[in-house]
């Protein structure tokens, strides 16, 4: 899509959100080798600043710096999981997880949607005006500024080895804000790279994703 859309003046950064930084993320920006800003948010800062609670997420920046399109699912034309044969000879967990993917709802009208705002610019009718941005974005309740809090803290105790006091406060944010699920799948990562369940967590990602259904991992897309 920046290939496509940068001679008309878009520009696409990409933020990995991971505590571990660019180790984590090196292996599919170098795979990927995009052309845009690749960036890594160690800390965070794109759930406690813009409300990003999932991934992919998009935001839409006009050229004078004013958001047109707060945080939503950000779909790319087309997608797919593919689905090894023989899941039975799997994990069970993972084979669970690739099984709850298939269901995971996706909507090819987001593209279309970037297109039109590069080709038409504020007279795109899914450019959104100032109120309409505010009105569209997350509430930020004293809870979700308390988890974000809790999570920062969280993270700053596992990077010292204070393992026990570090879950404490993951823990605290997860339950002050549910439904952030970068929150939630940084902190079984710090246990589990497949965020499989685990005795210092609740939840886990294939459990919680089955109590919602998979249907609703992401919001729909309001065009």
């Amino acid at each position: 899509m920046r290939k496509e859309l940068h001679p008309k003046g878009l520009e696409v950064v990409t933020i990995a959100l991971d505590t571990e930084g660019l180790p984590a993320a090196k292996y599919f920006i170098e795979r990927a080798e995009p052309e845009h800003p690749a960036l890594v948010d160690q800390k965070h800062l794109m759930d406690e600043l813009f409300g990003v609670v999932n991934v992919p997420t998009g935001i839409w920046i006009d050229e004078h710096g004013v958001i047109v399109r707060p945080p939503e699912p950000a779909f790319p034309e087309k997608i797919g999981f593919r689905i090894p044969k023989g899941l039975e000879d799997l994990d069970p967990y993972i084979a669970g997880v690739l099984e709850e993917t298939k269901h995971i709802r996706r909507d090819e009208r987001y593209v279309p949607a970037l297109r039109d705002w590069v080709e038409h610019g504020a007279d795109s009718r899914y450019a959104l005006s100032p109120d309409e941005v505010v009105q569209r974005s997350r509430p930020r309740p004293v809870e979700v500024g308390l988890a974000a809090a809790h999570f920062e803290l969280g993270q700053h105790l596992w990077r010292e080895g204070r393992r026990d006091d570090a879950i404490r406060h993951l823990r605290e944010a997860h339950r002050l804000q549910p439904d952030n699920w970068t929150y939630k799948r940084q902190a079984w990562s710090f246990i589990n790279p497949v965020q499989a369940p685990s005795a210092e967590f609740e939840g886990d990602w294939l459990g919680d994703v089955r109590k919602i259904g998979a249907e609703n991992y992401y919001p729909p897309l309001e065009l």
